[in-house]
């Protein structure tokens, strides 16, 4: 599982201006890990100033929808079937 943290560090480096919350969001989505593996990850590669704590499960709820979400989703974004057949 270290493809996490190398795919992180990366995802950081092109984007420094971006906090690490929006990164880990960004290395996860679409990939499919599972819920164990983003809750232990995001421990250790997320900044704790970077979410409100009172907020944690929220975000962690968040974020195991989002390492669901297909790679086609975040291609096509919501469009509808008839415009993705157009493209």
């Amino acid at each position: 599982m270290k493809s996490i943290e190398r795919k992180f560090k990366k995802i950081c480096k092109r984007n420094p201006y971006w906090s690490s919350l929006i990164c880990f969001t960004e290395t996860i989505y679409g990939i499919g890990f599972s819920r164990q593996s983003i809750h232990r990850w995001f421990n250790i590669l997320v900044d704790k100033n970077d979410y409100d704590k009172a907020n944690k499960k929220q975000v962690m709820t968040f974020l195991e929808s989002i390492g669901k979400h297909s790679t086609t989703t975040k291609n096509w974004g919501n469009l509808a079937p008839e415009e993705k057949k157009l493209s």
